[in-house]
């Protein structure tokens, strides 16, 4: 029996092993590295803004979710619904998307950056840093203080920035998709292979140990003189 548990724990640590070993470099890496930074709210300006709701003189049905917003220097509102979301002006009205132009202006105004170009995203991408977002987006190239390129995420109909991503952000998400073993979408933390690695690693740890202490089946077993 004691050899058995050396056999299985030989060969469990050593199938186990690189993926260990991801775990404790990813998780070294989220430990130094704090996800306020990561998502890049470091550059992000908070302006304050009043509203007069009053404007907004129409009844809005089948609503999840209201919100009122300034684009521009304009009151907007935006209702979220079950199957669509609608960007409304203060007459009820549909609002257009932003320009290229205004997205650049947005991201001038609302961060510390400096916007350098803007390209519309209408598809969805496995593992892109807008994933999770609601399409269209405005995709802003800016730069840093230090030059360093930072993507910025703009809502096209709101203006609001929904993402700021930078090489930071990415070798994070690549650390998190090591974590959980995710490497395509990097988002489902409940997936099979991650289940299954968390199982024989608990059996590695627990022949570990039992290899430490030494069990011998045998003690404890009488025999007849």
């Amino acid at each position: 029996m004691r050899f058995l548990i050396r056999y299985i724990h030989k060969y469990l640590s050593f199938f186990i092993s690189l993926q260990l070993l991801l775990w404790t470099i990813s998780g070294i890496f989220f430990a130094f590295n704090k996800i306020e930074l990561v998502r890049g709210e470091q550059y992000r300006l908070i302006p304050n803004y009043s509203f007069n709701l009053s404007n907004f003189d129409f009844e809005i049905y089948d609503a999840i979710n209201v919100k009122v917003m300034k684009r521009l220097g304009e009151d907007i509102l935006v209702s979220k619904r079950e199957l669509n979301t609608k960007y409304l002006d203060i007459d009820g009205k549909s609002i257009a998307k932003i320009s290229s132009k205004e997205a650049k202006k947005i991201v001038q105004d609302r961060t510390t950056l400096n916007p350098i170009s803007a390209e519309e995203i209408i598809k969805q991408k496995n593992g892109s840093e807008y994933r999770g977002r609601e399409l269209p987006l405005y995709k802003v190239l800016s730069s840093d203080i230090d030059d360093k390129e930072i993507n910025v995420y703009l809502n096209m109909y709101s203006g609001e920035i929904v993402a700021i991503r930078s090489f930071q952000w990415s070798v994070w998400d690549l650390m998190w998709g090591f974590h959980i073993m995710d490497w395509q979408e990097r988002d489902d933390i409940n997936n099979l292979l991650l289940k299954i690695f968390s199982i024989l690693a608990l059996l590695s740890a627990i022949t570990g140990i039992l290899l430490f202490f030494k069990v011998d089946i045998n003690s404890g077993v009488s025999t007849d003189e």
